[in-house]
């Protein structure tokens, strides 16, 4: 499954994609409220639903990134309360058209509760809202983030007192 969008392509399980020239941090944060649903935002840039999250700035632990990156594509803050995992995929590549970075996806995942905030759309998501786990089926969600949302779901993770 390949798609283009926004001068970037989606490599996924490509035996004729280019090979990876970069590996960046990046973090997500899974947060769930207090009725069990999941916060996820429609992305600009390739359109499908996705978990809050993005690359780690300088300066920065993977854990404040998973939180100024919910913020910032999502308007909810909120608080870490576990860890989901890492995850890299090498068949999982994305073709930046713009520079020729070709970069392997690479993203500790953290999970959350909302502090405060509203959904909102923003100049990343076209849209942002809390999804019931067993609606998931109805929304494009790509399969390595869909891997994510599984492994919370049925409990994959180092659980923490």
């Amino acid at each position: 499954m390949d798609s283009r969008v926004n001068g970037r392509i989606e490599h996924w399980n490509n035996p004729d994609a280019p090979a990876a020239n970069s590996l960046v941090p990046a973090s997500n944060l899974l947060v769930v409220n207090s009725s069990g649903e999941i916060l996820l935002q429609k992305r600009r840039d390739t359109g499908q639903w996705a978990l809050p999250g993005g690359k780690q700035e300088l300066g920065e632990t993977p854990s404040q990134c998973a939180v100024r990156e919910c913020e910032e594509e999502t308007g909810i803050l909120a608080e870490i309360t576990g860890f989901l995992g890492v995850y890299s995929d090498p068949n999982h590549l994305i073709e930046y058209l713009s520079d020729g970075e070709v970069r392997q996806e690479y993203e500790v995942t953290y999970l959350g509760r909302p502090i405060s905030g509203a959904p909102a759309a923003n100049e990343e998501a076209s849209a942002v809202r809390w999804i019931d786990p067993t609606s998931l089926d109805a929304y494009d969600v790509h399969p390595t983030m869909r891997r994510q949302i599984d492994d919370y779901l049925a409990g994959r993770y180092p659980v923490a007192d």
